[in-house]
């Protein structure tokens, strides 16, 4: 494709308010991103012969950028789609009750989230702040998320409020990739405050379900975890397998901690016999073999960010233990000893009768044992009834 003709059909989808063909004509996911005749480190000139104001800086700052990949510069390639991002705010503010340029929007933020990432990585090896260009893609970002936000006067079919979704998501994944959650409370309450909230494209629903689902896990929100990302697994396209096992990371530990176990089957169809042994020793009531599978899949977990949670199935894996030490005595009425004794056979370190005592008592105090703890007598007395209620009742 020559500049020229790529200029053309530029001019014809911008006076066709075309916003789909423009939005692949501004993308580095476009093939024409690799053609050598487009990759210009001055394209003013070029630009200016065949495009007006708004739309030639934009195409003037996205020509420069193909220059910039092309000699793997990424840091110039960022700045060239910060500004490009800057620029459609202001095309997108310009236009009055419409909203045909979101998909031009979509672009931009993605490429721009891209560069920031590699622009970073080529920085870091200069001793540059990590992260310090994805926090500044973060901020053009929010500013495309304003804009369509403060879109309240629009008609339902044009307004730009149909773009919060995507820009959300590109939000969303920087704030996880930084750690920095906290930043996503005011976006989440923004688009569950919003009318069209049930009603945007599937696709992005399943992209916000997942990273809120993920949220609602680290604050350990687990029902709304599950709520969320169990939408996120049941609507995400069935042949989008590596997205579902992604989403399954998350969606099982949220699921064992509120007593619901995954099949072998499951595991099997998604590769994620890592859970296996966790299920297990989980199941077993076996403290051993979990802190065994804990650690032979530390990396996977650790990666994943779910060792922690992971480790909270302890006490899941403590009413399992002490239900079997229950059916054993046979008897509602058990010595604290008899749970002292389990323990040691599980070789947990350090343990006594005092800290054992503890581990019930807040067992009792989540509803996973019915009874109270005697100290006069240093035994357990459990309900005759139901004394170790289904992990599902009890959260």
């Amino acid at each position: 494709m020559s500049v020229h003709n790529y200029l053309r059909a530029v001019e014809e989808a911008w006076n066709d308010y075309d916003g789909d063909t423009l939005a692949t004509l501004l993308s580095f996911q476009d093939s024409h991103a690799t053609k050598h005749q487009l990759q210009i480190e001055d394209p003013e000139a070029d630009v200016e012969r065949v495009l007006d104001n708004p739309i030639d800086e934009l195409v003037a700052a996205h020509l420069r950028g193909c220059w910039a990949i092309s000699r793997k510069d990424y840091v110039e390639a960022y700045k060239c789609q910060a500004l490009s991002v800057q620029n459609f705010c202001k095309l997108l503010s310009s236009q009055k009750d419409d909203n045909w340029p979101l998909p031009i929007m979509y672009s931009l933020c993605l490429d721009l989230r891209l560069f920031a990432i590699k622009a970073d990585d080529q920085l870091s090896h200069k001793g540059g702040k990590p992260g310090e260009t994805l926090e500044k893609a973060a901020e053009h970002i929010m500013t495309c998320f304003r804009t369509c936000a403060l879109d309240s006067k629009s008609s339902e079919e044009v307004t730009k409020r149909w773009g919060m979704l995507n820009v959300v998501n590109q939000l969303f994944k920087i704030y996880f990739r930084a750690n920095k959650l906290h930043l996503a409370k005011p976006l989440i309450r923004a688009i569950e405050a919003s009318p069209l909230k049930d009603r945007y494209p599937k696709s992005q629903l399943v992209t916000y379900k997942y990273y809120v689902g993920r949220k609602h896990m680290f604050d350990y929100n687990y029902k709304e975890a599950e709520e969320y990302l169990s939408y996120a697994f049941e609507h995400c396209h069935r042949s989008s397998m590596a997205n579902k096992r992604q989403i399954l990371t998350y969606l099982i530990p949220v699921k064992m901690l509120l007593g619901h176990m995954p099949t072998l089957a499951v595991l099997q169809k998604y590769d994620l016999m890592q859970f296996q042994d966790v299920v297990q020793a989980v199941k077993q009531g076996n403290l051993l073999r979990l802190n065994e599978a804990l650690e032979a899949n530390e990396k996977f977990f650790i990666k994943a960010g779910i060792y922690l949670i992971l480790e909270k199935l302890k006490i899941i894996t403590y009413r399992n233990l002490f239900k079997k030490v229950s059916v054993l005595m046979k008897t509602h009425q058990i010595p604290v000893e008899a749970f002292f004794i389990a323990l040691k056979m599980m070789k947990i370190e350090d343990i006594d009768h005092e800290e054992t005592q503890c581990i019930i008592a807040n067992l009792i105090y989540e509803g996973k044992i019915k009874g109270y703890i005697s100290h006069q007598h240093q035994k357990v007395v459990v309900s005759k009834k139901d004394a170790f209620p289904p992990l599902a009742a009890a959260n």
